[in-house]
């Protein structure tokens, strides 16, 4: 499924506004949210995630919300489907798919793809460990040289899980795990994309982190939290506990921190997310920068709107 008519990225570090900025584009033009967020899938993680409230999400639709319980994991290549299918759906309808978030991994999945590799087998795992085990990850990474010479110039001789995901794919397949991972499709490859970043300066960006963590907190983030830890069937290792903001409340719960301490972690882990989004951002081809809401408003309505004559 590849998408063909407008589609708008609106990308930007945590706290830079990209969700007021989405609400306020999405009514005024016929437009339909999809999150980009690898927390807000998860039911119960709202407060954390700066979740918009149920009533506004009932007004203007949004897509990829409230869709996985905390206890299940969620992958790129999920997400890429259900993105696809959400883009297809609003577009069949004449709208415009608005995808906003913070997920780099998303978005790079987006737009780059994901390579299409075979499922595990469990009995070629099962032969490679028991070679892992009697010769070791070295004689391992120089069958991957005779096979696939470019995997095994990129994978480390000491990266024995790599290393046999590589002879996996090779036995299952017959041809270079290198090869496949160059033949990824591009899933919005015949779509009309505008790459927009929202990115307030930083000092300011740091203000603004600091003081949402607060209004979290004080919203019953912590709370949220303690609801979660009492279902007893969650852990650390949960992909929903590891959420920023989260991982630190939930280690005060368990009585590693002090709350005043988790709480200064917090903001810290998140002013460090926003740094790697930030890098990730930078190196992003084709976008246009945005460091004033209002402006970012009337330029992305100008370009939906000449997208839109185009067409």
């Amino acid at each position: 499924m590849t998408p063909a008519g407008t589609v708008v990225l609106l990308m930007g570090p945590t706290g830079a506004g990209k969700s007021d900025l989405a609400i306020e584009l999405a009514a005024r033009i016929p437009a339909e949210i999809v999150s980009v967020d690898s927390a807000m899938v998860y039911r119960g993680l709202d407060i954390g995630t700066a979740k918009p409230a149920r009533a506004l999400r009932e007004r203007i639709a949004h897509h990829l919300v409230d869709v996985l319980d905390p206890s299940e994991s969620y992958s790129a290549g999920q997400f890429v489907r259900d993105a696809l299918g959400a883009i297809d759906a609003i577009q069949a309808r004449d709208r415009v798919p608005l995808l906003v978030g913070g997920t780099m991994l998303y978005f790079h999945a987006l737009l780059n793809g994901l390579a299409r590799m075979p499922s595990a087998d469990a009995a070629i795992r099962r032969e490679l460990d028991a070679r892992l085990a009697r010769d070791g990850s070295k004689a391992l990474h120089e069958e991957l040289r005779r096979v696939d010479p470019q995997a095994a110039a990129r994978i480390h001789p000491n990266d024995p899980q790599r290393i046999q995901r590589a002879l996996e794919v090779h036995r299952l397949t017959g041809r270079p795990i290198s090869a496949l991972q160059r033949e990824r499709p591009t899933p919005l490859a015949g779509a009309r994309v505008g790459r927009f970043v929202v990115s307030p300066p930083r000092d300011e960006l740091h203000e603004r982190i600091a003081h949402r963590f607060e209004q979290m907190m004080k919203s019953g983030f912590l709370e949220e939290v303690r609801v979660l830890h009492a279902r007893g069937d969650l852990t650390s290792d949960n992909p929903a506990i590891r959420a920023v903001g989260y991982r630190q409340l939930w280690q005060h719960l368990e009585g590693q921190v002090s709350l005043e301490q988790a709480v200064a972690n917090g903001i810290v882990a998140t002013r460090r997310l926003a740094k790697r989004q930030m890098t990730w951002l930078r190196a992003l081809p084709r976008a246009e920068w945005l460091n004033s809401p209002t402006a970012a408003a009337e330029r992305i309505l100008g370009w939906v709107a000449g997208a839109a004559d185009s067409e």
